[in-house]
């Protein structure tokens, strides 16, 4: 192994072609920095994936006119060859038409997970590989390291800026040519690294927003890509009764209690979106608390093949939001059907949302969210309609 450079490849860096995902961010230009002082030949790549004419006035957003402007003076200052790739349609299908529909059909998506996966880690890389480049970097805080059974991905260690959950995605081939040179570093030791560079976008605010929706007002953007998105229907009980109405459910998320225009006599909260009928469903509290949580889709990152996990289920840590703390699980293959068992358990779990699955720093992988099923016995009869859906849901 003593022949591998800093990022774990044979040769010398001169000698070795790396792209570097630039968004014009502090990150990412710090991460083309790094590399270019460390001798690698560095090309920086931007991608321009929506109208960015429409988004020059946004500020703390990636990806939009000012950012690529921002990519391109920092590519200038340290010397590197800069492109930027028009990927609008590609992005606009994969992900904001998805985007959409997920929330038309009752879930709440994380569509940065799906634009790493879709297109950052898919045509990127495939763009890498066609300049030669031995690597794609990013200016992700997560990390990569080579283990017993190949390439792990590991959280890094700014716990406030880890973005593990956002990249459980990310499959073992593509974890052979990413490298994440900031994942063992904090986020005021890259900004400082930005001000030795002479970088201009040192004190440049993060980003806050999803990329395409810059006033955070998503439900504008649902609108406009879905113009019946906010047809009207009912709120309803857990037992049917109309108690309300609704200006269409993509206003409403699991968990709700404000903004229901509701009374009752005791508080009541969105338990589940009814995309079919059109009803926002909502209950006592007690019906929020989920520990089983069924999933779809699983990437599975752990060294034993996802299919022999043994039918009594292997113990790992299990975040379900981005934010959240992982609590102790059961993660169980049941024939094609994963679920995880909260043991603790967890309120308000959404459709479309990702359980993301740990062993200590390692990531294991994870999985989109189906449904949680509630522990009351009460929900749990009112969600047996669907049962038959998610126990056919494949697991990868």
């Amino acid at each position: 192994m003593s022949n591998l450079n800093s990022l774990s490849l044979p040769g010398r860096p001169q000698e070795t072609r790396v792209v570097v995902a630039m968004s014009g961010g502090v990150d990412s230009s710090v991460v083309a920095a790094l590399l270019k002082e460390q001798g690698y030949d560095v090309i920086g790549i931007t991608l321009q994936l929506y109208d960015h004419g429409e988004a020059v006035q946004a500020k703390g957003t990636c990806c939009a006119g000012q950012d690529i402007h921002d990519a391109r003076r920092v590519a200038e200052t340290l010397g590197i060859p800069h492109y930027v790739l028009d990927y609008e349609q590609r992005f606009a299908s994969a992900v904001m038409q998805e985007f959409a529909d997920s929330y038309l059909s009752g879930e709440t998506p994380i569509p940065c997970v799906s634009c790493n996966q879709k297109i950052k880690f898919k045509d990127l890389l495939q763009t890498a590989k066609e300049l030669d480049a031995a690597a794609l970097a990013t200016g992700h805080y997560i990390s990569s390291r080579r283990g017993p059974g190949g390439w792990e991905l590991h959280r890094a260690v700014d716990a406030e800026r880890d973005q593990s959950y956002f990249l459980f995605a990310t499959t073992p081939a593509q974890l052979e040519m990413l490298r994440f040179p900031l994942g063992n570093l904090k986020k005021a030791e890259t900004r400082e690294l930005a001000r030795r560079y002479g970088l201009s976008v040192s004190e440049k605010s993060d980003s806050q927003d999803i990329c395409f929706v810059p006033t955070g007002r998503y439900t504008q953007v649902i609108e406009r890509l879905r113009p019946n998105a906010s047809d009207p229907g009912d709120i309803v009980t857990l037992e049917g009764e109309v108690v309300g109405r609704h200006d269409g459910i993509i206003n409403y998320t699991i968990g709700q209690r404000r903004g229901l225009g509701i009374s009752a006599a005791e508080p009541l909260y969105v338990v589940r979106l009814d995309a079919e009928r059109s009803q926002v469903v909502v209950g006592p509290r007690a019906f929020l608390r989920t520990s089983k949580v069924w999933l779809r889709q699983v990437n599975w990152l752990g060294d034993v093949p996802f299919d022999r996990i043994p039918d009594t289920g292997i113990e790992v840590e299990a975040r379900i939001r981005s934010t959240g703390i992982p609590q102790t699980a059961t993660l169980i293959n049941n024939d094609g059907a994963a679920f995880v068992h909260l043991h603790e358990g967890e309120d308000g779990v959404s459709p479309g949302q990702a359980c993301v699955f740990y062993d200590g720093s390692r990531v294991l992988g994870g999985g989109w969210i189906v449904r949680g099923e509630p522990d009351s016995a009460l929900a749990l009869n009112e969600a047996d309609e669907t049962d038959a859906l998610v126990e056919s849901a494949p697991a990868g």
